[in-house]
């Protein structure tokens, strides 16, 4: 290990490495691609919120409630968690069991009446 003295280290020096204080320097790529997600989202949002102000309570504005919700999840599952990027096996051990589950769901309400009730 070598000895520092009280001058100013240069954290990114790659000439005088030392293992106790170096860090590799980075790039930035800007923030542009998350500004980008951030003012679709919000246009998703705000699309879901007129929605709700605009449209009488009925059987298609939840349709419309649950299609942008999962519009939205898709989406934010996409771009942060970087599930496009995965390959399609990895993406459908996540995907399918999902839709199994939204199938049981509508399943169980049909079979327990409660369409009925809506």
């Amino acid at each position: 290990m070598s000895s520092h003295s009280n001058h100013n280290v240069d954290i990114h020096d790659e000439v005088n490495y030392d293992p106790t204080v170096w860090v590799p320097h980075t790039h930035s790529h800007g923030t542009k691609d998350i500004w980008l997600k951030f003012w679709i989202l919000l246009g998703l949002t705000v699309i879901d919120v007129a929605f709700y102000f605009i449209m009488p309570p009925s059987m298609a504005r939840n349709i419309i409630f649950i299609a942008l919700g999962i519009v939205k999840a898709i989406y934010i599952v996409g771009t942060f968690m970087h599930m496009k990027h995965e390959k399609l096996g990895f993406a459908s051990m996540i995907i399918i069991p999902m839709m199994f589950i939204i199938f049981f769901i509508a399943w169980m309400l049909f079979e327990g009446n409660f369409w009925g009730t809506i």
